[in-house]
């Protein structure tokens, strides 16, 4: 295997040497992704990033410098052979730049379009030592996958020979949706059991569709349906089904990747006023429940909304409260906005929207009117002090710097935590004070043999891209276990 990976880079080092120069190399800029005008952005759910085209992905391609040792696949969670794929794109072979990515991940149109690539895959790329732009590989990655969906071609998926063995895997988010593809690969039989109405877990109702659009996740499930992987929407394990009932049904191992669905907040006066509800709540009734849209969940509407956090699900609050008709967003984070963990393309997209920026305050209280409905927060102002545990400083507040704002709706987006359903009705399995299921990091087994599980359940909150490692890493560790055993 060794061998034969050396041969293609040094064939691919010949190509390099006969098409362009180094210097010509390193003179191509980096791509721009053409994007929806912020004027009319705003009044749609149309997404907003539009792909680049056959020219661009193939010239921004030709920025690779074809590394011997490619770092890049080092950041990449779930291991893609990514100058496989970009030198394809470069040669103007984008089936096969899709069915290269298809080898590893089983959502690569999601992940071109969600994933952090400039803190993962790009951040090692060699041309960020040498003060250039890294590769696009994200946007690369999106054009082949949509190629793919677009043209309908790809190469003939490897025959999958079924070995008989039934696995369970709750929750259809990314790391469910992960394993769920890896497993069928290897010839089990897959089943997975979703509690809402949609598949997709977080992908569905959390993501809004101006960022990943619904289509784009239909059809990349369409896809694991075609190696055999069967969904089940409407069960809720721990409830209408049981561990004990799954073991009952055949099924020879579980993977748990029920996410986090619980929202956290602040703990401060008012919270419980009508009009102070959690970023989950706000975001899957629009995004999952069509709310506001003509569905039969009501939105609330509000003209000035206060949506607090500065990760990429206040960012997705923010930008959503535009959309759905309000005039004035405010975005309130305690740090500034250099610390905000939310990735810059979003941080930019919610500045050219409209959102204010309102850093280094942290809301202290909410104010109700007379019949119990927010109208206000008072928000004090913060400074950055001492480094904290994880290196940032500490916000610490400015003594006297109290401001009130009117307000008429305020989103929660804070953090989340996991739902303890799952968890609590499997007997011996090992919890952590945090609420996530405890597992070997290494083989993403739980304390119970057969039980794995990743994502949010085991991290508490995570990429799209974790997650989807965890399932990978499980699947790899379960099918050992699982073909050992039989």
């Amino acid at each position: 295997m060794n061998d034969n990976n050396n041969d293609r880079n040094a064939a691919w080092r010949e190509e390099l040497r006969k098409s362009m120069t180094a210097r010509e190399r390193n003179a191509i800029e980096r791509v721009e992704m053409p994007q929806l005008d912020p004027a009319y952005r705003i009044t749609c759910n149309e997404e907003v990033n539009q792909g680049i085209s056959a020219e661009q992905a193939r010239r921004e391609a030709q920025r690779c410098l074809d590394c011997p040792n490619p770092q890049c696949v080092t950041g990449c969670p779930v291991g893609i052979d990514i100058p496989g794929f970009v030198k394809n794109i470069e040669r103007g072979e984008f089936g096969k730049a899709a069915a290269t990515i298809k080898r590893t991940s089983s959502l690569p149109a999601v992940c071109g379009r969600v994933c952090p690539q400039e803190k993962q895959c790009e951040s090692r790329c060699i041309r960020l030592k040498m003060k250039q732009p890294a590769v696009a590989i994200g946007y690369l990655e999106r054009f082949a996958a949509d190629w793919q969906l677009v043209h309908g071609a790809e190469e003939a998926a490897p025959e999958i020979v079924s070995n008989g063995i039934k696995v369970a895997v709750i929750g259809s988010g990314p790391s469910g949706l992960s394993f769920a593809g890896d497993m069928a690969r290897r010839g089990f039989d897959v089943t997975v059991y979703e509690a809402l109405h949609e598949i997709g877990g977080v992908l569905k109702y959390g993501i809004p569709e101006f960022r990943l659009p619904n289509s784009i996740v239909d059809h990349e499930i369409d896809g694991l349906r075609k190696m055999g992987v069967k969904f089940v929407k409407n069960v809720l394990v721990g409830r209408t089904l049981t561990y004990e009932d799954i073991h009952a049904e055949g099924f020879k191992g579980v993977f748990v990747g029920s996410g986090a669905g619980f929202p956290r907040f602040m703990n401060i006066a008012g919270e419980n006023l009508n009009g102070v509800l959690s970023s989950n709540e706000y975001l899957t009734r629009i995004n999952l429940m069509s709310a506001g849209r003509g569905g039969d969940t009501p939105a609330p509407i509000a003209k000035t909304i206060a949506v607090i956090g500065g990760g990429n699900t206040a960012m997705d609050s923010t930008r959503t409260a535009l959309r759905m008709g309000a005039e004035r967003v405010i975005l309130v984070y305690r740090r500034s906005e250099d610390e905000m963990p939310a990735r810059r393309e979003e941080i930019g997209h919610a500045r050219e929207e409209g959102v204010e920026f309102m850093t280094l305050h942290n809301p202290i209280e909410y104010l109700g009117d007379e019949k119990g409905h927010v109208r206000a927060m008072r928000v004090q102002r913060m400074e950055l002090g001492e480094p904290d545990a994880s290196g940032r400083r500490s916000p610490v507040p400015v003594e006297g710097a109290i401001e009130e704002i009117p307000v008429d709706l305020v989103i929660v987006a804070v953090g989340v935590q996991p739902n303890q359903l799952v968890p609590r009705s499997i007997e011996g399995l090992e919890v952590s004070r945090r609420n996530t299921i405890v597992v070997n990091e290494e083989t993403m087994q739980s304390s119970v043999e057969d039980l794995y599980a990743g994502g949010d359940i085991v991290r508490g909150g995570a990429t799209v891209i974790l997650a989807m490692g965890d399932g990978r890493r499980a699947a790899e560790n379960m099918a050992k276990q699982l073909l050992d055993k039989n």
